[in-house]
């Protein structure tokens, strides 16, 4: 968890890998209107009123195209894991910025807090099942008070859940770094690699492809390869030719163990995921539901029961009372 978290705090501390992510998998009409030239990174270190210190992953802020100075401000988080909280998380980061700029003084013209968007990226192979809305985490009662809870909603990027097709017509070393996770087999990682190869010869870039490399050795394979010592490279063409030299034995090493493993971790997680979804919908679940449920041993049979659950109006009705 270290190293993943590490791994992608140094990849996206570029800012042409921000740009790309933006660009690339935020589609939505305010993007269009940012001025990329003007990424920058601001700290996201903060002081809780308790003094416990916080950290969010990365913080950056970009100006809005326009005739006035408003800046937009990218809180991100980079999850392996589901974490059913997300949405607080983001919201405690989100108030801890906010009282951050006011004491530095940094609003906009009209003295208002700059905008924000909460961003988790999300590489994880259990389907990401927790709320995206601070709200959806607060009991609900009727009579007036609902109208009192917070609303905060974080925007997600699963990369599992992203279509190959969709990533491989981009040229964007963000869907570089998404392929490259997606990737199982030495040939397809092989002809990303090549791409982003030819991306990251641009002149400036020599501190971008450092961080690229360093992440496909200390973060992406150690993952494929288990109890395997890789060697110190220096850049991409190295790391590419080790894996067409090596690649039978490291492939059948992946096949055996990853995803034998893979599988393993997606299926308990993918369990996990469910248990919170039931126990969010219907309140504590009895010991039979979770029996149930823990005695999946196919991502197929699991599916299955997703979609039962998911019609399902009680638990009496999902287990077929």
């Amino acid at each position: 968890m270290v190293e993943h978290d590490s791994g992608y705090k140094s990849l996206f501390s570029h800012p042409e890998m921000v740009e790309d992510l933006l660009r690339g998998f935020v589609r939505e009409d305010w993007v269009r209107d940012l001025d990329f030239s003007t990424l920058e990174k601001v700290p996201g270190n903060y002081v809780a009123p308790n003094l416990m210190p916080r950290e969010s992953d990365a913080v950056w802020r970009l100006r809005w195209k326009g005739d006035h100075v408003l800046y937009v401000y990218l809180l991100m988080e980079f999850q392996s894991t589901v974490d059913s909280s997300m949405a607080l998380r983001m919201m405690v980061y989100l108030g801890l910025l906010y009282q951050d700029l006011l004491k530095r003084g940094e609003t906009t013209p009209s003295g208002k807090l700059p905008p924000v968007l909460p961003l988790v990226l999300y590489n994880g192979y259990a389907p990401w099942g927790a709320a995206r809305e601070i709200s959806e985490l607060i009991e609900e009662v009727p009579g007036g008070l609902e109208r009192y809870r917070p609303q905060l909603r974080y925007c997600l990027l699963d990369e599992m859940r992203m279509a190959d097709s969709e990533l491989e017509s981009l040229r964007n070393l963000a869907a570089a770094v998404f392929r490259l996770e997606k990737s199982f087999d030495i040939e397809p990682m092989e002809r990303v690699l090549d791409a982003a190869i030819e991306w990251l010869r641009e002149p400036g870039l020599e501190e971008l492809r450092k961080s690229f490399t360093d992440w496909v050795l200390k973060v992406l394979l150690p993952s494929r390869v288990r109890g395997v010592r890789l060697p110190e490279l220096l850049d991409l063409k190295e790391v590419k030719a080790m894996l067409a030299e090596s690649g039978f034995s490291w492939s059948d090493r992946w096949e055996q163990e990853g995803r034998e493993k893979g599988r393993e971790n997606t299926l308990a997680e993918a369990r996990g995921v469910l248990l919170q979804d039931l126990e969010g919908r219907f309140g504590p679940l009895p010991e039979e539901v979770r029996q149930r449920v823990e005695a999946i041993t196919s991502i197929e049979e699991l599916t299955r029961f997703i979609l039962r659950a998911g019609a399902a109006s009680s638990l009496d009705a999902l287990l077929n009372r």
